[in-house]
């Protein structure tokens, strides 16, 4: 390999947070972790032994600076304590993605292009909130503008409603690489950045699209063709508000007998609406 490619690859493990190399003899790093504070941890040396080992092809290859530890170091725990103040601080919209921004306690900032925060209007009625961006919204930056989102417009369309009198977020701000799903960990250290964002629109009604935005939110456990069209209440710093779960654009676009389903889910998101502003 040219040694300008190895720098790259090098600096391209110090941006994925990687800073030891793999030694002869194991160690137990998830009992380091839940030991480690808050705050950075030193850098460790690698093994005298790994470090002779290598110290003729380091020394023909330009010096790097040591990355920079972030929350990345850290262990779960102290992450989610991390990123729970952090959402906890931001008084209105700009500053709460203003700090997602600055955020590095979740791997998937470091694969995105950009963060995706949320579409439509702060002070409107009714919260729309999916899973995660897919690849479209991570170039435009905005929840919601590919396929899916297409039709999600024209659900909206059909019950009276559109991006000016909607709020529409995910639960993970930043795609997954090769739109998989979020894991579990990535969900939790995103989900105080949305529950914050959720207690700022403060809205009426909130609509869960898909499984997995139901199941973080609302902490239920069934699928979603057994959870849609439930009312349930979503506790919004001490107050409860309406909130519903319905099948995400993404899963109507592979199974379009579906639809009917989630018409009568918007119907009745609409009959809320109404009544709220009777």
């Amino acid at each position: 390999m040219p040694p300008e490619q190895i720098v790259a690859l090098l600096q391209w493990y110090a941006d994925m947070g990687v800073d030891v190399a793999i030694a002869d003899e194991p160690l137990d790093r998830f009992a380091e972790s839940a030991q480690a504070p808050l705050a950075s941890p030193p850098m460790r040396s690698v093994p005298e032994a790994d470090a002779a080992r290598r110290a003729p092809a380091a020394a023909a290859q330009p010096r790097m600076a040591s990355p920079a530890p972030t929350m990345l170091t850290t262990s779960p725990d102290a992450v989610e304590l991390a990123a729970r103040e952090q959402a906890r601080s931001a008084r209105t919209l700009d500053e709460l993605r203003d700090l997602l921004e600055r955020f590095d306690g979740c791997a998937l900032k470091a694969t995105a292009n950009r963060l995706v925060f949320a579409d439509g209007a702060p002070d409107a009625k009714v919260m729309f909130v999916g899973e995660a961006p897919g690849r479209d919204e991570d170039i435009q930056g905005r929840p919601f503008v590919g396929r899916s989102g297409q039709l999600l417009d024209r659900m909206l369309t059909a019950i009276g409603l559109d991006r000016t009198k909607a709020y529409i977020a995910n639960v993970v701000p930043w795609r997954p690489p090769g739109n998989r799903d979020p894991t579990p960990q990535e969900t939790t250290i995103c989900r105080p950045f949305i529950e914050r964002q959720i207690e700022l629109v403060a809205p009426k009604v909130l609509v869960c699209l898909g499984a997995r935005s139901a199941q973080a939110l609302l902490g239920v456990t069934d699928g979603i063709l057994k959870l849609r069209g439930r009312w349930l209440d979503y506790d919004l710093a001490g107050q409860r508000i309406r909130a519903i779960a319905t099948l995400h654009p993404a899963y109507l676009l592979r199974q379009p007998v579906q639809k009917r389903l989630a018409w009568r889910d918007f119907r009745a998101i609409r009959t809320a609406i109404e009544q709220d502003m009777s």
